[in-house]
């Protein structure tokens, strides 16, 4: 059995801007697949080429061994998808909006069990005008399960909500996985894809760059350990000059930072500095190498949503 998606050289240009430039990747059965990238890295434009809600320029798309591109139809009988922003009219209810969307397949949940699974039982009769921005990404997931979907893409689907919000919806993505669905997820957060992710193609400018599990591409990476140090009463000056391979070294009062390739010889060194000085350590602690890191390591720019081309 082959992979559940395989995107081949994909391409999508708008006038001057290469959306996507030929990107490449596989998605297994049973896996949640995250494409991560900054805001207007392709993430979107390479998810709508996907399920066809926009024709590419070129390239070839398969989704459960279907030629999605000739057989569009087919394909959507398979999937399901929650977009940045889901077409509901404001005056209708949750149960209407699953009616109606169900009644565009042949085998559709009925309406009840997906309010009960998504949390929206009490919402089920109320104007979506009126629901939360929590209460309508739940119910976009809602709808993109009334045709039972081996295959669900979800874009975005944590942005803009709070905390709690984000972690509800973190657990409804965990539980798609336990059910053996798979899932391709675009984010701009790191910690989430680092969570949520078995496996992250990272994107920039219409093109990736890496793919792997999260902590494979952090471990291949060559990006330098960052170590914290929080001590007792303030640093005196120059005490972080010259620490084994530190980069980097800032203090501000009480606090200090460093990188180094050499840890442990590093540490030794500071701890005999602090001692000989009567300072305290009150917090220490080694931060290893991030997503963010190997962002930076394989694009050379930092990853700030927004600074790249906007997506059309």
């Amino acid at each position: 059995m082959g992979p559940m998606v395989s995107v081949r050289d994909l391409r999508k240009r708008y006038r001057r801007v290469d959306a996507a430039a030929g990107v490449s990747f596989e998605i297994e059965g049973g896996e949640i697949f995250g494409l991560l990238g900054p805001n207007g890295a392709g993430k979107t434009t390479t998810v709508e080429c996907t399920i066809g809600m926009r024709e590419p320029d070129s390239g070839e798309i398969r989704i459960c061994g279907v030629d999605a591109r000739r057989e569009p139809r087919a394909v959507k009988e398979r999937i399901g998808a929650a977009l940045q922003t889901t077409a509901v009219q404001d005056r209708i209810t949750p149960r209407e909006a699953l009616a109606l969307f169900g009644a565009f397949y042949r085998r559709p949940v009925p309406p009840q069990e997906l309010l009960d699974r998504f949390a929206l039982a009490d919402k089920a009769d109320v104007m979506y005008e009126t629901l939360s921005g929590g209460q309508r990404q739940r119910l976009a997931l809602a709808l993109a399960f009334v045709n039972r979907p081996e295959l669900v893409f979800l874009d975005e689907p944590t942005s803009g909500l709070d905390a709690r919000a984000r972690r509800e919806l973190h657990d409804g993505i965990a539980r798609m996985k336990e059910e053996g669905r798979t899932v391709l997820l675009t984010t701009h957060d790191i910690d989430e894809a680092e969570q949520l992710c078995d496996r992250v193609a990272i994107i920039d400018r219409g093109r990736i760059v890496q793919t792997g599990a999260p902590a494979d591409l952090i471990g291949r990476s060559t990006a330098m350990p960052t170590v914290h140090v929080r001590a007792r009463e303030p640093l005196s000056a120059g005490i972080l000059d010259g620490l084994p391979g530190a980069r980097d070294a800032r203090s501000d009062g009480i606090r200090a930072t460093f990188r180094t390739s050499e840890v442990s010889p590093a540490i030794a060194e500071l701890a005999s500095r602090f001692a000989a000085r009567g300072i305290e350590i009150a917090e220490l602690h080694v931060q290893k190498a991030t997503l963010e890191d190997v962002f930076l390591e394989l694009t050379g720019s930092p990853f700030e949503p927004g600074t790249l081309n906007p997506e059309p």
